[in-house]
């Protein structure tokens, strides 16, 4: 009897843990990429229980599809006319597109990087274009908060 129960139990750990080789869980947060050998094969945005071959064969990659907030470092330039000021810039992204996501950066922390070099070139270049008293001035029609940041806005998307 005792040998049947650590038979049984011996069956049901080396059962489970082939299973987990072979399966792999995504979540309603996630979304997967999973390539075989090295090449992207299939692409999973919906959230389920699928299977895949052992980790030599095909790796899984999960992205958090889930909107993030990026904040570049303070940063100093200078406006048209000569002006510094420090300015704070965040956005807001997600991983819409895991195989694209993965053939441009690969991973999060590289996105970031990339991300920041795009964020500092792009908040140079236009305000670089506008005069400190759109940014600070007594009389508030003529600041242009918004007309700056949808110049950054369809700069970066035009850089993308």
């Amino acid at each position: 009897m005792k040998n049947i129960a650590i038979t049984i139990l011996v069956v049901l750990i080396v059962g489970i843990l082939g299973l987990y080789l072979v399966s792999f869980q995504v979540r309603e947060t996630e979304s997967a990429l999973v390539t075989t050998f090295g090449k992207p094969t299939r692409q999973l945005t919906e959230p389920g229980w699928y299977f895949k071959w052992p980790a030599p064969i095909q790796r899984v990659y999960k992205f958090d599809s889930r909107m993030r907030v990026f904040e570049a470092d303070l940063g100093e330039t200078t406006t048209r006319g000569a002006v510094p000021i420090i300015v704070n810039t965040y956005v807001v992204w997600r991983i819409a597109e895991p195989l694209q996501f993965f053939n441009a950066v690969g991973t999060i922390r590289e996105a970031e990087s990339k991300l920041l070099a795009q964020i500092n070139d792009t908040q140079n270049k236009v305000i670089g274009r506008h005069y400190f008293d759109e940014f600070v001035n007594s009389d508030p029609s003529k600041i242009r908060f918004e007309q700056i940041e949808n110049e950054m806005l369809a700069e970066l998307r035009h850089s993308v």
